[in-house]
């Protein structure tokens, strides 16, 4: 019986086939998770370059309602953009908690540009968030984000959660790391 929605987006350069998005589709439900991935209305149309940040967000508040259907609780997530949406609304949505997997922490070689205040946010709200982050991500390793921050580290792993051929960590022993890291957090993050 599902305890939990999980609600997904995706990042800028991609959909919902996203090797984390479908591993975690794949490995929650049998533990009572429901998982909705959620497609902007941008790749819908078949456009490449994703809209501002308003734009995305206003697709995800338009959403929700649906979302909220079951009436179970709602963790709002999703990867690089997406966990970015998800930060920046999961509170007034009514959100249940946030998983930020792959979060833009900043541009690549670009740390002063930090976004650790979509984070801040969250934390400031109360709700419970988990961060996934790739060791070798461009974007921000798992070091550099703020003390406080709950992070997952997927050993070897880039922004995509890609690991090279030869790196210690195998592509399947990554995203058995992430999803359960998700999954031991998810009940929690729910209230169950």
């Amino acid at each position: 019986m599902p305890h939990t929605v999980l609600a997904l987006g995706h990042g800028a350069g991609g959909g919902v086939g996203a090797r984390d998005l479908v591993a975690l589709a794949a490995a929650l439900p049998p533990l009572g998770c429901t998982v909705a991935l959620v497609e902007q209305p941008w790749r819908v149309a078949g456009r490449r370059v994703a809209p501002a940040p308003r734009t995305l967000d206003t697709a995800w508040r338009e959403l929700w309602p649906a979302l909220r259907a079951p009436a179970l609780p709602v963790v709002a997530g999703g990867r690089s953009a997406g966990a970015r949406v998800a930060c920046r609304t999961a509170a007034e949505l009514g959100a249940v908690a946030v998983l930020a997997l792959a979060f833009p922490l900043h541009p690549p070689g670009r740390p002063e540009r930090s976004r650790a205040a979509e984070l801040d946010a969250v934390g400031g709200s109360g709700l419970p968030l988990l961060v996934v982050q790739g060791e070798r991500d461009a974007f921000g390793r798992p070091e550099e984000f703020p003390a406080g921050a709950a992070v997952a580290p997927v050993p070897d792993a880039d922004h995509g959660f890609a690991v090279p051929r030869r790196a210690a960590t195998t592509q399947s022993e990554a995203m058995r790391r992430l999803t359960a890291a998700v999954a031991s957090w998810v009940p929690v993050a729910g209230g169950s």
